[in-house]
């Protein structure tokens, strides 16, 4: 972990290297095509990827700057094989950040299950706000800039999944992006949840031993 001296962060050994093997396996799960997928319900641009729970246990275990490096290592990696110019890859990031940082730091002060729970409620309503805003008022005209999109085409792709979506504002944010943010937050939860209650002796044995 590291340790603070004179007002600058240190980095240990231990901590490089538990940091490097979580981000690791973040990294595995948002580049392996199979391991992220659509919902029939959205449109295709948007996939699930749990790439997040290895860096909320991370963030659990070792602090908040711990889990925002394996999110910034998985994206560092991922920029080279980018398919939208690294527009996706930074909304990610911002996503990602929102949710783990949150997270990381209420946990560390309330270390058990309880304070588990409620860090991850607190920071996926963070979470929610800043990935819903975002991805309606920037990340579509973003796309449509980076493709030569319309804001029509893209509206039809998203009624032809979701008839109920009648305009690009309001209706894509309480019918596609908050839905789909919301179920993808919400399993990421189940499964950080899930694997904390396996997890957390471990986890706090290694993080008073940092």
């Amino acid at each position: 972990m590291p340790y603070q001296n004179g007002g600058k962060f240190h980095f240990t050994t231990n901590f490089i290297a538990k940091t490097a093997i979580f981000s690791a396996i973040s990294i595995i799960l948002y580049v392996v095509p199979f391991l992220k997928f659509g919902l029939p319900i959205f449109p295709s641009f948007l996939e699930l990827h749990f790439d997040e729970v290895p860096a909320l246990i991370a963030g659990f275990a070792y602090g908040p700057v711990c889990g925002a490096l394996v999110i910034l290592i998985k994206t560092i990696v991922k920029l080279p094989l980018t398919s939208t110019a690294g527009v996706g890859e930074l909304a990610d990031l911002i996503y990602s950040v929102a949710f783990i940082i949150p997270a990381a730091i209420i946990y560390n002060k309330h270390r058990s299950i309880k304070g588990a729970a409620v860090s991850l409620g607190i920071a996926t309503v963070i979470q929610l706000v800043v990935a819903t805003t975002f991805t309606t008022y920037v990340m579509l005209d973003a796309y449509c800039s980076l493709y030569g999109l319309t804001r029509g085409i893209i509206l039809n792709m998203c009624k032809a999944a979701n008839p109920a979506v009648n305009d690009l504002n309001f209706g894509f944010l309480f019918m596609i992006s908050l839905p789909f943010n919301l179920i993808k937050d919400v399993a990421v939860v189940i499964i950080t949840m899930v694997l904390y209650k396996r997890l957390h002796t471990l986890i706090d044995k290694i993080s008073f031993a940092r």
